[in-house]
């Protein structure tokens, strides 16, 4: 995997404290603890606003969290490309049907530490089911996912509980949603808890 921001000690180092400081003067709380795995995919929800990103590594500095994000390839055109990849940005491109599952799992087979933030609902706007892409890559890579959560009413962001996937995406799939049951976003309008289970299978890639 390509070098990042949180490869860098000095700046990974101040970027922290800055984090820190931002949350505390915005009013935010941490939350949770950071596991012992060395590899697991981290969901991002609910993702409903821009503004996720800007505490999503707001939170991963002050956890100490080194991540890779999936994003929208037009967000890493020219001239802020080069930045959004060293802040740990891996671009997707969703005009193509490619195998980005596989090209994941096999990203988490060849390194001995990986952890990849992937937004389950795939976009910022509202949406009727949640992709099954994180699943599917957790679930290929013996990996397992970590429930990070940002909720906007509480002001509070953080680490939840590891789930280990069996294989069993509709029972699975219920067990992780529940956990997001209480959890608010920015717009929560656009954050669809009730949708149903069968929608989950219709979808496997991120892109």
């Amino acid at each position: 995997m390509h070098k990042t921001v949180f490869d860098t000690p000095v700046i990974k180092t101040l970027f922290r404290l800055l984090s820190l400081f931002l949350l505390k003067i915005l009013g935010w709380e941490k939350e949770g603890s950071l596991p012992l795995e060395k590899k697991y995919v981290m969901i991002a929800a609910p993702h409903t606003s821009n503004w996720d990103f800007f505490y999503t590594i707001l939170i991963a500095f002050a956890f100490k969290l080194k991540i890779f994000w999936m994003g929208k390839n037009t967000i890493f055109k020219k001239p802020f490309g080069s930045l959004m990849k060293w802040m740990g940005g891996i671009p997707v491109n969703r005009s193509k049907s490619n195998n980005l599952v596989d090209e994941t799992i096999a990203w988490f087979n060849n390194n001995e530490r990986l952890i990849i933030v992937i937004p389950p609902e795939g976009t910022r706007k509202k949406t009727t089911y949640w992709k099954t892409g994180f699943y599917h890559i957790a679930y290929g890579a013996g990996v397992p996912i970590l429930l990070g959560y940002m909720d906007y009413k509480r002001k509070a962001g953080g680490l939840g509980p590891l789930f280990h996937p069996t294989g069993s995406i509709d029972d699975d799939m219920a067990r992780i949603r529940n956990f997001y049951s209480n959890v608010t976003g920015k717009n929560p309008d656009m954050f669809n808890q009730k949708a149903d289970v069968a929608e989950y299978k219709k979808e496997k890639y991120v892109a």
